[in-house]
């Protein structure tokens, strides 16, 4: 009887596939990597009205073919769900494009300065109150390892203009001497809540601001008007095409970002689907129903709901620093236990446990325990930043709390970067449901892994830097977030290194290896962290992030079948097409 049923039911598929109406866009002859929760592969797809419609061989997919279907033959490339990115920074990204840029280059205090220099001259008419921003400074990088340039350095410019440098990583930037004097930053000055004014044995500013100190610098540059936001929206929405980005949260909005993206999305521009997270910042005003308030305010004013195939705009996420960032110099990480410090001499190194834990974390327990309870009435997501491991204890104390007083919500805490985990804590990602967001890139022999992190962590914590396999051990469900602009956006190379630990070609002379002893993750895993991972966090998990029936039609093919590449070549992974609800949003030239 069963085999009857059966039979029967194959025979009516059959008829209704041959009664269909035909395909706009039918691909045969792939590599169709559904990444489904038993990693279909497939051959072909058809795609009708913005939805997937078939998935199959390419033998049966001739029947959604029409007179007027567009049938791409993949010749054996791969084709999988368009990428779903779960932690960027694309205004920045595209405003990054516009200005003075060090492009994230290892350079030397020459080069460093010259660069800067040329960017002064080109703007040789600029009066002397017009700031200069030099952007995407790798500071972790300079020549030789452990140079840190300060104010002097930049007060022998050729200019009277006052200058911010930004480090790529967004929790310090460097300033001359005049920007500290417009900033009105003196020995006197205290340090901010969250923030540190670097000063030096005579206590004097040194031009190095870290986290919150940034702020009393930031807020004396005039910003981008809209005309410049837009463009840097057209920009980002490009350069995410470009990689096969079909899905985006900007993990850290503005009312200028969220401005220009619903002028694009008015004009039926948008060519990804964004997601936005508005901030709460714990400073010296905070109020957590205050701060609550402001989020679902901004979601009712820029948050289009769901536009099916039609790419909308959605506000359902609160953004909360836990912490800064574990590298030196800054060690603004929160750690379980102390940094280690050099008792000896730089000749005759003597590293032990110091004092030193970073800074108290930018949340307390009760208020971070209190602003996600809110979240939770209110149905918004906490996306927290915590990178060291004592934030990451922070993140999931909370959310312990949440999930026990509200059980039932469907609230998805995610946690982004934890670049230290402690093993104490890795089986409470899965057992909390919360979402670790992991930039991938990062899991390599790098300056910032290795003579930022190397001794100040000790060696057992230096051996668990950027977990991602580990957690992935323990049951946790990945997120991948390219944090851009915080490195270039490729989104490949992320890919290559989260299967291989290791450095890109031209680096691994000087970083030779894997990084730790993570063992890295499987291509399917990681590609699922960048799709349907991802897509979850974003609560659109049944509708983008795998190659299904029903699903909208947001895919990519590359230029090569993933599965059949060398590990150490993924990064050199290209996108051929991008379509975003069946329409191509890009073709490579």
């Amino acid at each position: 009887m069963r085999v009857l049923l059966c039979l029967a039911w194959g025979l009516m598929a059959s008829s209704a596939v041959a009664a269909a109406p035909a395909a706009q866009t039918v691909f045969v002859n792939g590599k169709v990597l559904t990444l489904d929760a038993a990693d279909t592969v497939a051959e072909a797809v058809a795609v009708r009205d913005g939805r997937i419609v078939y998935v199959g061989t390419s033998a049966a997919a001739k029947a959604h073919i029409g007179p007027s279907t567009e049938v791409i033959d993949l010749k054996g490339r791969t084709l999988m769900p368009g990428l779903v990115d779960g932690h960027m920074h694309p205004q920045s990204g595209g405003l990054r494009t516009l200005g003075c840029n060090l492009n994230y280059q290892r350079l030397s205090r020459d080069a460093f300065l010259a660069r800067i220099q040329a960017c002064l001259d080109a703007e040789a008419e600029a009066p002397d109150d017009r700031w200069l921003v030099v952007i995407n400074w790798f500071q972790q990088d300079m020549i030789p390892t452990g140079y840190a340039p300060t104010r002097a350095e930049l007060d022998t410019l050729r200019t009277g203009r006052p200058i911010m440098v930004r480090s790529s990583f967004g929790h310090s930037a460097l300033v001359n001497s005049r920007a500290l004097g417009v900033a009105q930053i003196t020995r006197d000055t205290p340090d901010p809540k969250d923030g540190k004014i670097v000063r030096d044995a005579q206590g004097e500013a040194t031009g190095l601001l870290e986290d919150a100190a940034q702020s009393k610098v930031q807020t004396l540059i005039p910003p981008p008007d809209a005309a410049t936001h837009l463009k840097a929206a057209h920009i980002a929405l490009g350069l995410m095409a470009e990689q096969g980005i079909t899905t985006f949260l900007d993990a850290y909005t503005d009312i200028e970002t969220l401005t220009a993206y619903q002028t694009l999305y008015r004009r039926g521009d948008l060519t990804a689907r964004g997601h936005f997270a508005v901030l709460i910042d714990a400073g010296d005003t905070y109020d957590a129903k205050a701060a609550v308030a402001e989020v679902v305010r901004q979601r009712g004013l820029y948050d289009t709901g769901d536009q099916g195939a039609k790419p909308a705009l959605r506000v359902h996420t609160a953004k909360l620093f836990l912490d800064g960032v574990i590298t030196a110099p800054a060690f603004t990480g929160v750690m379980v236990a102390p940094y280690f410090e050099n008792s000896g001499s730089e000749a005759d190194p003597h590293w032990r446990p110091g004092h030193n834990r970073g800074p108290r974390p930018y949340f307390t327990l009760a208020q971070l325990s209190d602003i996600l309870g809110l979240l939770a009435e209110a149905g918004i997501d906490p996306h927290m930043h915590a990178d060291g491991d004592g934030a990451v204890r922070l993140a999931l104390d909370a959310v312990t709390n949440l999930r026990r007083i509200h059980p039932d919500k469907d609230i998805r805490p995610a946690i982004a970067h934890a670049e230290i985990v402690d093993p104490a804590d890795y089986t409470r990602f899965a057992e909390l449901n919360a979402l670790p967001v992991l930039s991938f890139q990062w899991g390599k022999p790098a300056a910032d892994t290795i003579e930022g992190a190397r001794e100040p962590l000790g060696p057992f914590r230096h051996a668990l830097i950027e977990p991602s396999g580990l957690l992935d051990i323990y049951g946790a469900r990945l997120t991948f977030g390219s944090d851009w602009p915080v490195d270039t956006l490729d989104e490949w190379f992320a890919l290559k290194v989260a299967v291989t630990r290791t450095a890109a070609r031209a680096d691994q002379g000087k970083y030779p290896g894997r990084l730790g002893v993570d063992p890295g993750l499987p291509l399917r895993t990681a590609l699922r962290a960048m799709t349907l991972g991802a897509a979850y966090a974003l609560h659109v998990d049944d509708r983008v992030g795998s190659v299904e029936l029903g699903k909208w039609a947001d895919l990519i093919v590359l230029d090569r079948d993933l599965t059949a590449t060398d590990p150490e070549a993924l990064g050199d992974s290209r996108v051929v097409r991008t379509l975003l609800g069946g329409r191509t949003v890009y073709r490579r030239p």
